[in-house]
């Protein structure tokens, strides 16, 4: 009875090894590419010139080996302080947005290296060169308010320097530049300083320009108001003038057409009391009663 488990023990033992090789052995045979991912097949060392897709493979055992390549899209930031065209020292945040093309994967990791390598050796010190290369061009006040300029002649400064240096290892086209963002500016601190200075004092400026123009606008709106009086009393003045000149025609017409009238009124203003006038001839009325009252005759 002892010994059964024992001979079981020697039979299974052998299985185990057997089915632990085959499965270390199967496993070698087979590669998994991940999605986003290119591999990358080195025999011996050697990399092959072809680049396995995404997805299930079979590959030599226990002498093919298979690097990841991500051929996403993936971001380098960079960072770079330069001089501006006024010599103003001037650190610029940059991001740039790349990908790496996958037929070009075999050769990349050949003669650059993983995408870190890539990274690090090629685009962010491409970043920094151009970065300092466009910065001389602009003041930094351009800098600001130029800004979408500056992004594009950076990009496409980066772009020159990456075929350049591609062209010179055979990759020219193996990376994409999706984008280039300026994520920030960062000045001296007494450029802040005279840049907030400025910025009072043209607000100042605009203020009293404003203060200027309502005194101006009130001043006029005055003035106009005047003229408008003015105008209005002359016209005024010329209506009276010119009513008043009417009735005097008129009366004077009337004066002469009819003489008794200066005596009418006469008349009609008189209180009863007769004026005396002292003279030679004694006191002598002022007005003659008997001649008023004396009848017309045809």
């Amino acid at each position: 009875m002892d010994q059964m488990p024992s001979n079981l023990a020697k039979i299974l033992a052998p299985l185990v090894v057997i089915l632990v090789a085959a499965f270390a052995v199967l496993s070698s045979m087979t590669v998994i590419v991940e999605s986003g991912h290119v591999g990358v097949v080195r025999t011996l060392g050697a990399v092959q010139p072809t680049a396995l897709p995404e997805g299930f493979h079979f590959k030599k055992p226990f002498i093919d080996q298979v690097e990841q390549m991500d051929i996403r899209l993936t971001a380098s930031n960079a960072q770079a302080t330069a001089a501006s065209k006024d010599l103003q020292t001037v650190t610029t945040q940059v991001t740039t947005q790349y990908s790496l093309n996958g037929n070009f994967a075999p050769q990349i990791y050949q003669r650059i290296g993983t995408l870190p390598k890539v990274s690090n050796s090629l685009v962010e010190p491409g970043i920094q060169e151009c970065v300092k290369g466009v910065t001389a061009k602009f003041t930094a006040e351009e800098l600001v308010t130029k800004r979408e300029v500056v992004k594009q002649q950076i990009q496409e400064a980066l772009t020159n320097f990456l075929n350049n240096t591609l062209r010179e290892k055979e990759l020219t086209g193996s990376i994409n530049i999706a984008n280039l963002a300026i994520t920030d500016f960062n000045f001296s601190e007494e450029f802040n300083r005279a840049i907030e200075a400025k910025v009072k004092a043209e607000q100042m400026a605009l203020q009293a320009k404003n203060e200027k123009l309502m005194r101006v606008t009130q001043a006029e709106a005055s003035a106009e108001e005047r003229k408008l009086a003015a105008s209005a009393e002359a016209f005024s003045t010329e209506v009276q003038s010119k009513a008043r000149a009417d009735a005097i025609q008129r009366e004077a017409l009337a004066l002469k057409q009819s003489p008794e009238i200066i005596q009418l009124r006469a008349i009609e203003k008189w209180d009863g009391v007769l004026p005396r006038i002292s003279g030679e001839n004694g006191v002598v009325p002022f007005l003659n009663v008997d001649e008023i009252a004396k009848p017309k005759t045809e």
